[in-house]
């Protein structure tokens, strides 16, 4: 007897992982996006077994558990810019002397178990981690993912960026800091740590994950050292790299460009079994958190 077509994992090709990119970052379309899926995938059935495979999984199991006993995780609220944060703090649970401390920017999906995950894997680092929820003017993080990009397209952009300037002011007085802030984001988050760079000129190191760039004219405001990660495969972020790099120079800027040739934007979510690229996402990381700790000491 043949295998049946039914049973065999479905294939991904990157023209699907480029309609989802557009459908997460720039047309928030989801019918539009099914339909264009189903003519690459063949089928209605196979459209939807890929579906589930180019978006994140919350039930992935954690890297960091949320009981592990290495960290203390809390939910807090602490001032923003003219209203009220949310957000997840978690410290090493031995911890002694003062630490470095590192703001863990959420993708345009909130401040959901993937980021709280991130937030606990700095904090076993050795660094305070506070993981915001930018969508708190907003209400808070919704657990339906849709809902909560469509939110994004909600919020103001300026009070974003004090939200997070507003971040950096408390870190900065946070008794088990050492006063010196850091800042590391993913897609959305990586593109409001470039402009928390912009803004915040206190700011010590800021690491953007695939992050669209300021304007050019902002990068001569940049005090912070910058760290950047971005996949070969995303044309739509890369294309101000150049740009970027130029303004950067021009300004005597610290920084550091890094590209993950054949991997795809978003490839640290280990949450997204078809975009999720362990070796980029390893080499990325091990980057990040030596970066995070000569510059936070």
């Amino acid at each position: 007897m043949t295998k049946s077509a039914t049973n065999e994992k479905p294939v991904i090709t990157q023209a699907m992982i480029d309609a989802y990119d557009e459908y997460t970052h720039l047309t928030l379309d989801r019918r539009r996006f099914m339909e264009q899926l189903t003519r690459l995938a063949g089928s209605g059935a196979a459209a939807a077994a890929i579906a589930p495979m180019l978006a994140a999984n919350s039930a992935q199991a954690a890297i960091v558990a949320d009981n592990d006993p290495r960290v203390k995780g809390e939910d807090i609220t602490y001032p923003g810019s003219g209203g009220e944060m949310k957000g997840y703090l978690v410290k090493p649970a031995n911890q002694t002397g003062k630490l470095g401390t590192v703001i863990v920017i959420h993708e345009n999906r909130g401040l959901n178990p993937h980021i709280r995950d991130v937030a606990r894997r700095v904090a076993l680092e050795g660094f305070v981690a506070l993981a915001p929820d930018f969508l708190s003017p907003l209400g808070g993080t919704p657990d339906d993912e849709d809902k909560a990009r469509d939110m994004f397209t909600k919020l103001d952009p300026a009070q974003t960026i004090a939200n997070a300037v507003a971040t950096v002011a408390f870190l900065r007085g946070d008794k088990d800091g050492n006063g010196k802030v850091g800042a590391i984001g993913f897609c959305w988050g990586g593109g409001t740590a470039n402009m928390l760079a912009v803004n915040a000129p206190d700011l010590a190191a800021s690491v953007a994950y695939y992050g669209m760039q300021p304007k050019a004219a902002d990068a001569s405001k940049i005090k912070a050292a910058l760290l950047l990660h971005y996949a070969g495969l995303d044309d739509r972020t890369n294309a101000g790299i150049d740009a970027f790099k130029k303004e950067l120079d021009a300004a005597h800027v610290e920084y550091s460009v890094y590209v993950y040739e054949g991997a795809n934007h978003a490839f640290n979510n280990d949450t997204s079994a078809a975009r999720y690229d362990k070796k980029a996402a390893d080499l990325a990381w091990g980057r990040t958190i030596a970066f995070l700790k000569e510059k936070l000491a």
